[in-house]
C-alpha cells in the first residue's frame, strides 16, 4: 500500500522536516465535499503508541526499514537513504497541504521509531480517487504486536471524527495477507469487482493487481456531522 508516495521518489520534495503546520489547502472529495480541518493534528496518542510528525532522527531507522526485504516484499523496489529522505519530504508536504498525513510511530518505552501509520491522499487517478487512504509500514521486529491495528484505528477515528470524512480506503496486493488481515480487523470490506491495476506500475508487473478495501464513517458520526451543518 502507499505506492503513491513511493512512486514519486524522483520528484524534488520540500525540506525534510518542518517546525510549523500552517493552514492546509482545500481538499475536495467526490461530489464536491471538502475535508473540514483547521491547523491539523501533529500528534495522536494511543495506549501504546505516539503518532507524531517526523524528526531528523527518524531518517536512519526508516531507511533501514525501507531497505529490508521482508518489509518491502510487496513494493516494487527497496529505497536507499536518499530515496527515504525524499519520501519523508513528501509525507511532510501532505501534512502542510492537508493538515494530516502518515505519522511517524514510536512506542514509548520500547522504541523511538517503529514505522509509520496514518492517512494519505493518493496522487494518481483510479476509479475510486480522489480519496483518503489509511496506511502503515512497520519494521519487522514490531510485527505481530498489534501496533498497525492500534495506530490505524486512531487514524480512522481522527479521519472520521475530526476531519469528517465519509469514507476511508486501503489497498494492497492480493498476496499481502498480513496487511489484508489488519484491514479486516479494522472492519474494512472488499468488493472483488473493485480490484484494480495500480496505475503507477506497468503491465505485466506481478505487483500491479491490487485489492481495495473500504470503510464508511460510523452512522452516529455522519448523523452528527449532518446535524451540525443544518
Amino acid at each position: 500500500m502507499g505506492y503513491g508516495l513511493w512512486a514519486e521518489k524522483k520528484r524534488s520534495p520540500p525540506p525534510l522536516l518542518t517546525t510549523h503546520n500552517p493552514q492546509p489547502l482545500e481538499f475536495r472529495l467526490p461530489g464536491g465535499g471538502e475535508v473540514p480541518h483547521g491547523r491539523g493534528m501533529d500528534e495522536l496518542l494511543t495506549p501504546r503508541l505516539r503518532l507524531r510528525r517526523w524528526r531528523q532522527t527518524d531518517l536512519e531507522p526508516f531507511a533501514a526499514m525501507n531497505a529490508a526485504p521482508a518489509v518491502m516484499e510487496y513494493f516494487p523496489s527497496r529505497l536507499d537513504l536518499e530515496e527515504t529522505r525524499l519520501m519523508i519530504g513528501r509525507i511532510e508536504a501532505q501534512f502542510e497541504r492537508h493538515g494530516f498525513g502518515l505519522w511517524a510511530a514510536e512506542a514509548p518505552g520500547v522504541a523511538d521509531f517503529v514505522g509509520y501509520v496514518g492517512l494519505s491522499v493518493p496522487a494518481y487517478e483510479t476509479a475510486f480517487t480522489p480519496c483518503v487512504e489509511v496506511g502503515w509500514r512497520l519494521a519487522s521486529q514490531y510485527w505481530g504486536k498489534g501496533y498497525a491495528t492500534e495506530g490505524a484505528r486512531a487514524a480512522l477515528d481522527y479521519g472520521f471524527g475530526t476531519l469528517g470524512l465519509k469514507e476511508i480506503v486501503s489497498f494492497t496486493v492480493p498476496a499481502n495477507q498480513r496487511s489484508r488481515a489488519v484491514m479486516e480487523r479494522l472492519g474494512m470490506t472488499r468488493d472483488p469487482s473493485e480490484d484494480f491495476d495500480h496505475p503507477r506500475l506497468p503491465g505485466g508487473d506481478p505487483l500491479r493487481r491490487h485489492v481495495l478495501y473500504r470503510l464508511a464513517a460510523p452512522t452516529d458520526i455522519t448523523k452528527g456531522t449532518e446535524s451540525a451543518a443544518t
